[in-house]
């Protein structure tokens, strides 16, 4: 299974292009869960690559736990969010959150982690880093996660109508501001824990890693960002995802360039020559 790993993702990762350029063609609600469910699986199959089942494993439970709870809350009592209502647009749902909703804090925090990492480190993932500097990379992780919203919100509300907004006089395009708060909020406290349990044991890749398989979040990021620039709504949003997308993405590819693969094979030691293994027998009988 982990030999075919790099295979599977890079399946799942054009899966995940082919429905998100049909969704560009023509919106529907099956294109939409589909593609939620590739773009899902995709960055589950490529953090088991980079960082290992267990730690992949980790991550999943984490965001999926913590997303579902802080939209049940929010679409309850509006916490974090603000007040709003989720429509059947989404399918499927486990109490008020849609099914794919979960699924999607893991995909855009797991992007986050790795493009971030690239961005400030040059390398997908620093491990077991010190306190002060998982608290940093936390909030600029969080920062790239709530990048991707600021066109992404609007669209799911003006034009796929997947949530109601009970307040629609706030700042940003009819909604409130307390929305980018929450995801901030959601976003870093995901991470964060995330990044405590590698604290305890860092993270191995469950196979070999070269400089291609580490495109596979960098792929995901920018096609969204393709997708919110070409039709994005309402249409001052194609622009912003540009620069709010566009920076962070290409500060991780600039550092994804000069990224390293770590050498997995082990040296092993040459057989000494005659005159040389001469030479420790002679310097063994003097110290004797």
């Amino acid at each position: 299974m982990q030999r075919h790993l790099p295979r599977i993702t890079f399946i799942l990762l054009a899966l995940f292009l082919v429905v998100l350029l049909t969704r560009g063609l023509e919106e529907t609600t099956r294109m939409l869960i589909v593609g939620s469910l590739a773009m899902f699986a995709c960055c589950w199959a490529s953090a088991i690559h980079l960082l290992g089942a267990r730690a992949a494993l980790h991550f999943v439970l984490i965001s999926v736990s913590l997303g579902w709870f802080a939209e049940q809350m929010g679409s309850t009592y509006g916490w974090f969010f603000g007040h709003y209502t989720y429509t059947e647009v989404l399918g499927w749902r486990i109490g008020d959150v849609p099914m794919v909703i979960p699924l999607m804090w893991f995909a855009l925090t797991y992007i986050a982690y790795v493009i971030a990492n690239l961005m400030v480190w040059q390398t997908p993932t620093d491990g077991a880093a010190p306190l002060g500097q998982s608290i940093v990379q936390s909030f600029l992780a969080a920062m790239i996660v709530t990048a991707y919203d600021l066109g992404a919100d609007p669209y799911m509300v003006f034009t796929l109508k997947a949530w109601i907004m009970h307040k629609t006089d706030g700042w940003w395009f009819g909604e409130t501001l307390q929305g980018f708060v929450g995801w901030m909020a959601v976003s870093f406290v995901i991470i964060f824990l995330f990044r405590l349990t590698l604290r305890r044991r860092p993270p191995v890749a469950a196979a070999s890693v070269s400089r291609v398989h580490t495109v596979v979040p960098l792929a995901i990021y920018g096609g969204n960002m393709l997708f919110q620039a070409c039709l994005g709504t309402p249409v001052e949003t194609r622009t912003i995802a540009v620069f709010a997308m566009g920076i962070p993405l290409l500060a991780a590819l600039c550092g994804w360039s000069r990224w390293q693969a770590p050498v997995s094979a082990t040296v092993t030691e040459l057989p000494a020559s005659p005159v040389v293994a001469a030479a420790r027998m002679a310097a063994v009988a003097r110290e004797a």
